[in-house]
């Protein structure tokens, strides 16, 4: 126990920090594409053309049902193979973009499907544009209502950037089978991870909560916010 606290904490710990900021920008990048990817996914989907609603609805369902890391592994390994190659950095924020913006498709569906249409028929009965209804009744409140979920989407999608190790990024579960192998002090490195996943995981949840007080108003504040199709592993 000595030598972990003051031997191999402060030798290893620099290292591992450097994976985790990695882990932290894939977060944050995928995180941001897939919330947008997501969105017009969600649109796409509850649109009344059935050409356009299709396909995307294919696209998720074959996401969903399928694991993340085979989606990995086929980007990384696969697409170069029809031309299109990617460095291990930007396969994993690929991987990690599509499989989220999948399942934040749903719940996007979701709070847009929740709006009350009378709303709707109200604003476009003001003249408004379709566009503008989206823009200034919609998206806020649906916003608003999957604000706690994405919040979830984000402290899961932190964990399962560990699966990109798997091609080869140097984020923080990586870093840690180096560590691994230099040392061959498996069981302290991994409970070094699992304090630094732990740390993150923790802090985001706090700022997300933090967030979510700020946004929204005072009235509605302690009131019941039903989840939206949290349905997948680690973020419910």
């Amino acid at each position: 126990m000595y030598n972990f606290f003051f031997l191999e904490v402060p030798e290893h710990l620099p290292f591992l920090l450097k994976g985790a900021l990695v882990t932290i920008e894939l977060s944050l990048i995928s995180m941001i594409l897939g919330t947008l990817l997501g969105f017009f996914l969600a649109i796409g989907r509850l649109s009344p053309r059935r050409v356009l609603r299709l396909p995307l609805d294919v696209f998720v369902e074959i996401i969903r049902d399928t694991p993340l890391i085979v989606q990995l592994l086929l980007i990384y390994f696969s697409l170069p193979e029809a031309g299109i190659v990617l460095s291990a950095f930007w396969a994993g924020i690929a991987g990690l973009t599509l499989n989220l913006a999948a399942y934040l498709s749903e719940v996007f569906r979701a709070a847009i499907s929740a709006v009350d249409p009378g709303q709707k028929a109200a604003a476009i009965s003001l003249g408004m544009s379709p566009v503008a209804v989206y823009r200034r009744v919609v998206i806020p409140q649906a916003g608003l209502a999957c604000l706690p979920t994405l919040g979830g989407y984000f402290v899961a999608l932190l964990k399962d950037c560990s699966l990109v190790s798997f091609i080869s990024v140097n984020e923080l579960l990586r870093h840690a089978t180096i560590v691994i192998s230099d040392t061959f002090d498996s069981m302290n490195t991994y409970i070094m991870v699992a304090i630094i996943y732990f740390v993150m995981s923790f802090v985001s949840a706090r700022i997300i909560r933090q967030i979510e007080i700020r946004l929204t108003p005072s009235n509605r504040r302690g009131t019941i916010t039903i989840p939206l199709t949290m349905d997948k592993e680690g973020a419910r």
